[in-house]
């Protein structure tokens, strides 16, 4: 992102203190640990941290200005804001309508990243394509999306994430979506939000800012459509429509609107996913040949559905992310397609006061399935949804570590034995695999 001084007084309203550099354009960085020639730092601050003590090293480091707060701030540039990162957003917004980039919002509770990166891969067959790295999905990481969009980008996806009401809102108001995509609406953080409504409003935030002229697409859920504020074209998309013609382990063929699909992954929800992909494919334009194409060439990210062989055994590392209604569908699938293997589950966080019930609702779910399948869980929640398979007949064992999870699959577990992972990200369920591999000292 390139800006000269007039362009960032006005998109900011900033109030230019010194300007003695005799440069045309500015990039900007907010990490003292990449500070380049040319950057002006925007220093931003959070709970713990406030980037303005350290405008000094960043200067030292070769910036040539920065933003600030504060009077008496010595820099070659020098611009006063009332709040950097409001600064950091107006920038962003500005810098983004100049370059006319056709943008897609992208939010929902669960498969928001697996169908960024899904409609990536399909979208770069035809243009010049640039997304959200990880899941960098707050406010801070749309401004990080658009400091690093290169200038030629055709599209650019957003992926919006939310701690609470107003989150989704604030980065669609900055992002102006063309194209708005929710997945869904599901339980996840609704230890923060309360209800399932509440979190249905929060992830249609995204509605109030679609291009009038451009579309939502979402998945056809009563309750997206009971909150949605967009009034133009709106399509949506379900598994109903799809017919599974093959399954198997790292792959899905699938019939959907007459045409073949085929991914490198397993699971319904994964289908589901790639259909807001393809839906998005056809609103572009996009001949079908190149959205199946596209589809084909997608590969999961770092634990999520990662295969690894380890000593002897089969990991299937999925322990990213989970709530309710992920841990249900990827353990259900695993279930399916890898009989005689072993699940190990942990806790699923930021449920609030419901979590009890709700992990002990996954482990109902689970029962009702066809099993040959041994459970092991780690951690204290974890347990309650074990003692609802126990009472099916499920083989459960019950550790409060993931060091006494990773001594008990060396005891116990037959070389050979495929091993599914899922958990909240805070479980660090990578420990168990770093403990089988011999990194960790179990």
């Amino acid at each position: 992102m390139k800006l000269s001084i007039e362009e960032i007084l006005e998109a900011c309203k900033g109030e230019l203190i010194k300007n003695v550099t005799g440069e045309k354009e500015f990039t900007f960085s907010t990490d003292t640990r990449n500070i380049k020639s040319g950057d002006i730092y925007i220093p931003l601050k959070g709970a713990k941290f406030d980037g303005e003590n350290f405008i000094d090293n960043a200067i030292e480091k070769g910036a040539s200005g920065c933003f600030t707060t504060k009077d008496n701030v010595e820099a070659p540039l020098v611009i006063k804001v009332p709040d950097t990162l409001k600064a950091y957003l107006e920038l962003c917004r500005f810098y983004k309508d100049k370059q006319k980039t056709f943008t897609i919002g992208i939010t929902g509770s669960s498969g928001k990243t697996t169908t960024k990166e899904m409609l990536y891969s399909v979208l770069s067959e035809n243009f010049r394509t640039h997304k959200t790295f990880s899941n960098h999905n707050n406010e801070i990481g749309f401004c990080e999306t658009i400091n690093t969009m290169p200038e030629d980008t055709d599209i650019v996806i957003i992926e919006m994430g939310m701690r609470g009401l107003g989150e989704i809102e604030l980065i669609a108001k900055h992002a102006k979506p063309d194209i708005g995509i929710i997945t869904n609406t599901g339980s996840a953080h609704i230890g923060r939000l309360g209800s399932l409504d509440n979190i249905a409003k929060a992830k249609c935030e995204l509605t109030k800012f679609i291009n009038p002229k451009g579309a939502l697409i979402a998945l056809n859920q009563d309750r997206i459509k009971k909150f949605t504020e967009f009034n133009g074209e709106t399509i949506y998309y379900s598994v109903d429509d799809v017919k599974i013609l093959e399954q198997k382990p790292a792959f899905t063929k699938f019939e959907y609107k007459n045409n073949i699909y085929e991914l490198n992954v397993e699971g319904i929800y994964n289908v589901e996913n790639s259909l807001a992909a393809i839906e998005t494919g056809l609103r572009m334009n996009m001949p079908y040949e190149r959205i199946a194409n596209g589809l084909k060439k997608y590969h999961p990210i770092e634990k999520r559905w990662e295969i690894q062989e380890i000593n002897g055994y089969k990991f299937i590392n999925d322990s990213y992310n989970a709530n309710p209604d992920s841990m249900k569908a990827s353990v259900s699938t695993f279930m399916e397609l890898y009989p005689d293997s072993v699940v190990i589950l942990g806790d699923m966080g930021e449920l609030g006061e419901q979590e009890t019930t709700l992990h002990r609702e996954v482990g109902k779910y689970l029962a009702t399935k066809p099993h040959t399948s041994s459970f092991l869980t780690v951690g204290a929640l974890a347990e309650e949804t074990g003692d609802e398979l126990k009472k099916d007949g499920f083989n459960v064992k019950s550790f409060g570590s993931n060091c006494e999870a990773a001594r008990y699959i060396l005891e116990n577990v037959n070389i050979g034995t495929t091993i599914f992972l899922k958990a909240s990200r805070s479980m660090k369920f990578e420990e168990i695999i770093n403990m089988v591999k011999g990194e960790d000292n179990l």
